[in-house]
């Protein structure tokens, strides 16, 4: 897909440079955050349609008539999700290896970031276009069971895997999810770097299981990898590209995929913050350079263009952007593991937010909103 030609350009280029960096974690998905919001390839599939997305050129808004969205008001979710894809191995299924959900109610006036354990234990339902049967399994196969095409085995769709995924996570939720986007893990360094890296607050030690220190890749061995290891030491830390998609990866760490959630949503927060204070909005060369530095490693899929979404969250106040953690714990233990639930506290969350409420519930369990 080619990023169409757009008036005005620097505007639309401004929403494509956005939903990479809100995505910059797995980082996740095109995500729409703040005013700077959008998607970097304006076009895709609609799921309800062909498994296989197809560009889709966004005209130029009249000057006359009202802006693309202007008749969204709300409530939207979007679901944003990054997937560990091996394009090395032919046919490989693409698992959701991280998953996480944009709620912004009525109004567009604040906006909840929340993530979902990728073994958190759900029913996915039964989805005959894969020739799935449904079953109670993790969160991440839904991706996988449902990229699945019948008679094409060593060409599992990326689209239709998200159409699977969308409908558990909105059966888990309660949530209707409105819009969506999957990114891969290809290209992302190349995304960061593009930015010039990423100032974050590393909250504790973390060591790599993948990288050494000079970034390549770790060797294999029986039971694991061997060799030296990268390091992130606790404060702040400036991440050039490998480094924020490794740091963000971890969950051989403690506090296990939870941590990993919350490291992703702050490396998200991250790269918002330094487009934001970097006006790279008055830089389309810029902007440029960032877009094309994603290639075809994200998938948009969703009803409304990501473009009128992004119009009608422009005026999202910065600080009304929550980042939410919601805990959990193990389903059975050794052997017997099954996957992962959310804790009460984690599960009411998702009733006081369908219900209006999260912010009162936030106030009063404040140890779920996300710092740093």
């Amino acid at each position: 897909m080619v990023l169409a030609s757009m008036a005005p350009r620097r505007r639309w280029l401004v929403l494509g440079l956005t939903a990479l960096a809100a995505v910059a974690l797995i980082a996740a998905g095109a995500v729409v955050i703040t005013r700077l919001t959008g998607d970097s390839k304006p076009g895709g599939a609609p799921v309800a349609g062909s498994p296989t997305p197809s560009p889709v050129a966004t005209p130029t808004p009249s000057p006359s008539g009202p802006p693309p969205g202007a008749d969204i008001t709300g409530p939207l979710n979007l679901l944003l999700v990054g997937v560990d894809t091996r394009v090395s191995v032919p046919g490989w299924e693409p698992h959701a290896d991280a998953v996480l959900v944009l709620h912004v109610p009525k109004g567009l006036d604040r906006a909840y970031l929340f993530s979902l354990p990728r073994d958190l234990l759900v029913d996915i339902p039964a989805f005959p276009k894969a020739g799935y049967k449904g079953g109670k399994t993790k969160l991440t196969h839904a991706m996988s069971f449902g990229s699945r095409v019948p008679g094409k085995p060593k060409q599992p769709s990326t689209a239709q895997g998200y159409e699977l995924l969308r409908s558990t996570v909105s059966g888990y939720t309660g949530l209707r999810i409105d819009a969506g986007a999957v990114l891969t893990f290809n290209g992302f360094d190349r995304l960061v770097n593009a930015l010039g890296g990423v100032d974050i607050y590393v909250d504790q030690r973390v060591a790599s299981l993948h990288r050494r220190p000079d970034g390549k890749h770790r060797e294999s061995a029986p039971g694991g990898y061997t060799g030296p290891q990268q390091v992130y030491e606790k404060g702040e830390q400036h991440l050039n590209g490998w480094q924020a998609l490794d740091y963000a990866r971890q969950r051989y760490i403690t506090g296990g995929d939870y941590a990993r959630q919350r490291h992703q949503q702050q490396l998200i927060r991250a790269m918002t913050r330094k487009i934001l204070d970097e006006g790279l909005a008055k830089q389309p060369e810029r902007v440029d350079q960032v877009v094309s530095a994603l290639g075809d490693t994200l998938v948009y899929v969703g009803g409304r263009r990501i473009v009128d979404i992004a119009y009608a969250l422009s005026g999202l106040p910065e600080n009304q952007f929550k980042l939410v953690g919601l805990p959990g714990s193990g389903v059975g233990k050794g052997s017997a593991y099954r996957g992962e639930q959310l804790t009460t506290e984690g599960r009411k969350f998702l009733t006081e937010l369908r219900a209006g409420r999260a912010d009162a519930y936030l106030a009063a369990h404040p140890k779920l909103v996300v710092k740093n």
